[in-house]
């Protein structure tokens, strides 16, 4: 009886726990739930969509799919991408949508608790980035802005 109630604290414990990719943007740490993510890939050429929103930079073909591209920047209000050799595409899969974004430099994942993480309220106030920031994450002394991935992906502003 003792094995199945260490098992069950162990099944709380677990759920409890989220694993984010971080990846740095601009001069911050961000962190994407990892249930969301598909695939991880090196910058390459993106076709040009017209008439999109300006924070679409276009379309690329990953083994013959072609998948819209997103800049997390632009969306967030920040400067336009620069491109580096540690530049990346995040493929995520929202709501039954596959997009790239696109980060500055993925660094690691990390495994945040609920106690690792400080919910955020939204804001009217005209921050951008406020809005698909969902909590905030607490790591090696660090803080992590914990993307709301579905709002940043499926909302049209």
């Amino acid at each position: 009886m003792e094995n199945m109630n260490a098992i069950e604290d162990k099944k709380q414990a677990a759920s409890t726990t989220v694993q984010y990719i971080v990846v740095a943007i601009g001069n911050e740490q961000y962190g994407i739930n990892i249930k969301y993510i598909d695939n991880i890939v090196r910058k390459q050429h993106i076709t040009r969509v017209p008439k999109t929103q300006s924070y679409y930079k276009g379309v690329i073909n990953l083994r013959g799919e072609i998948i819209p591209v997103m800049s997390v920047r632009l969306k967030l209000g920040l400067e336009d991408d620069v491109f580096t050799d540690k530049t990346r595409y995040i493929i995520v899969k929202v709501e039954g949508a596959t997009i790239g974004i696109i980060v500055d430099q993925v660094r690691e994942v990390v495994t945040l608790d609920e106690e690792d993480t400080e919910k955020t309220t939204k804001t009217s106030n005209g921050d951008a980035a406020a809005n698909y920031i969902s909590a905030i994450g607490k790591h090696n002394g660090e803080l992590i802005s914990l993307l709301d991935i579905v709002s940043l992906v499926v909302e049209n502003n």
